[in-house]
């Protein structure tokens, strides 16, 4: 890694009341979409930084995640009061609202081809939804999880992953716990590996685009990749404090990291190295997310404003251009 300066955002978004927890981008690259515990999404202008519509609002529950479709078109996310919503993005309405958990909902995901969603609870259930008809297709009840903070599909959609804080009946390696990632069959629920590893629980998770690996971010302050042809571990990089989100790039190059040692970190997935000196915050960071054509990256921070940063000019002083190679923006 080349010495660089300190780096600045390149924008600042500020008026919501309370932490941001998630951010999408929008597939025009003009806009990002903010939730935050103040119980509202709202949408930003990127160039601008100010708020372009009325704050979307549906009763007063804090909204904890949010995840945007793979046409753009939809947005989904979950609540403190365990409902999972769906919005329109050019009506800013809710659409659909599923109920069946019973606590928060941390964590949502679409799968690729945009007909199912999944959701992870603090309930210790995953659910997996009908998007069409809004039934669950598929309840994941004994999870092993007493909290589920995070669920991640696989590219080809044929197996999901959870993570959180595992129960009562947790591992224990040499008296330490071990707190899992499970892999379960999409279609039928069954657990088909236990990746064990992190000392604390797991907070997030995310697929390569090949599907041959997955990342996991951890409260014990590390991020570990796992080969999934051999369900191994192969890579440990550590944050000094909890991480609390993590992101890929859209050509899976770079991979970006949240965390409460108030910084946003971009690493070199293929050596596992950092690329720049990490990303100041004033105060923890809750999340990471790339534009499109992985050229921004947008953090949400616990001192109620998102920030954007501009890669392709971190990437480029670092001298890694190749880094932002191969990315297809439809």
């Amino acid at each position: 890694m080349k010495e660089t300066s300190a780096i600045t955002p390149n924008q600042k978004f500020e008026g919501h009341t309370d932490t941001v927890l998630g951010i999408i981008h929008p597939p025009d690259l003009q806009r990002i979409i903010t939730c935050s515990l103040d119980g509202s999404l709202r949408v930003w202008d990127l160039e601008s930084g100010k708020q372009i519509e009325e704050d979307w609002r549906d009763g007063e529950s804090a909204v904890k995640t949010i995840a945007l479709s793979p046409d753009g078109k939809k947005v989904v996310c979950g609540s403190l009061d365990g409902a999972v919503r769906l919005w329109d993005i050019d009506t800013c309405k809710v659409i659909a609202k599923w109920t069946g958990h019973t606590r928060i909902v941390g964590s949502v995901c679409w799968s690729r081809d945009g007909r199912r969603v999944l959701s992870g609870s603090s309930d210790g259930t995953a659910r997996q939804w009908d998007v069409e008809s809004g039934e669950t297709v598929l309840e994941l009840m004994e999870t092993g999880h007493a909290q589920v903070w995070a669920v991640a599909y696989l590219p080809d959609m044929t197996l999901i992953a959870t993570g959180g804080m595992d129960g009562p009946s947790m591992s224990t390696i040499d008296g330490k716990k071990e707190y899992s990632i499970k892999i379960w069959d999409a279609k039928t629920g069954m657990l088909v590996a236990t990746l064990n590893g992190h000392k604390h629980p797991v907070c997030c998770l995310a697929w390569t685009a090949d599907g041959t690996a997955l990342i996991s971010g951890s409260y014990d302050s590390s991020i570990r990749k796992w080969d999934t042809t051999k369900w191994k571990q192969t890579l440990v990089l550590e944050h000094t404090l909890p991480v609390s989100a993590i992101a890929i790039s859209p050509n899976g190059r770079i991979l970006a990291s949240a965390s409460f040692d108030k910084t946003a970190r971009l690493w070199n997935l293929d050596n596992g190295q950092p690329i720049s000196s990490p990303l100041q915050h004033s105060e923890r960071v809750n999340y990471v997310s790339f534009s499109a054509d992985g050229k921004l990256l947008a953090t949400g921070c616990w001192d109620k404003n998102a920030y954007t940063w501009d890669v392709a000019t971190i990437v480029k002083e670092a001298g890694l251009d190749e880094l932002l190679s191969d990315v297809q923006v439809s």
